[in-house]
């Protein structure tokens, strides 16, 4: 029976891949490299160090990465600034789990200043989950479970009894070796890349009715 929803936040949440993808971009410029949008897909929610450190690694780009990173994420605060909403439904779902009486928890391959971030300017406070993981709290990003093991065992509950709610493949691929089941929502990658999960939606307005009452 499911007892607890793991969201996950870029993609799911707020609609910030363009953002961090841009502000990527500006930082490899100032590098004096220009990398692509289609660079980074590959890269999609495993976390800043590999979303950044893969397109490096491509280009054959030596790079600090706590460097680089931290100066992707000035350029990322700011160019988010009034422009990051929360994606259709994401509030309501958030609101609905809580009025079902699931627990909540966030779990997020970003580091904690995106996560931080992201949800005051879309407007869902960290308080509205009981618990919140970043990739700072995991050393194996996804698509390795550990990131969705950790959230369950923080808001006191097996993997088994918990949906996942994902947008890109790495992540639901960590959810199904956790042992969760999985909603993906297909903002990030076409519907037919994300078979591995357990329901598919468009977008959080429209949830199959048997993804949280099973």
């Amino acid at each position: 029976m499911i007892k607890g929803v793991l969201f996950d936040m870029d993609g799911v949440l707020a609609d910030s891949e363009q953002y961090i993808c841009k502000a990527a971009k500006m930082m490899f410029a100032e590098l004096g490299f220009k990398v692509e949008p289609d660079d980074f897909k590959p890269f999609v929610g495993t976390g800043e160090n590999r979303y950044i450190g893969g397109v490096a690694e491509k280009y054959g780009i030596d790079v600090d990465i706590e460097k680089v990173k931290s100066r992707t994420y000035e350029i990322y605060q700011t160019i988010i600034r009034g422009n990051l909403k929360p994606l259709p439904g994401a509030a309501e779902m958030v609101r609905r789990c809580q009025d079902l009486g699931l627990k909540l928890a966030l779990a997020t391959s970003a580091d904690k200043i995106k996560m931080e971030a992201n949800l005051t300017e879309i407007g869902i406070p960290s308080s509205s989950f009981d618990a919140t993981i970043t990739g700072l709290d995991v050393i194996n990003k996804k698509p390795f479970p550990d990131i969705y093991l950790m959230a369950a065992g923080k808001i006191g509950l097996k993997a088994e009894e918990c949906l996942v709610v994902e947008d890109a493949i790495s992540g639901i691929t960590a959810a199904r070796r956790a042992g969760c089941r999985c909603l993906a929502v297909s903002t990030s990658f076409d519907r037919e890349m994300l078979s591995e999960a357990d329901w598919i939606c468009n977008s959080l307005e429209n949830v199959p009715e048997e993804a949280l009452k099973w």
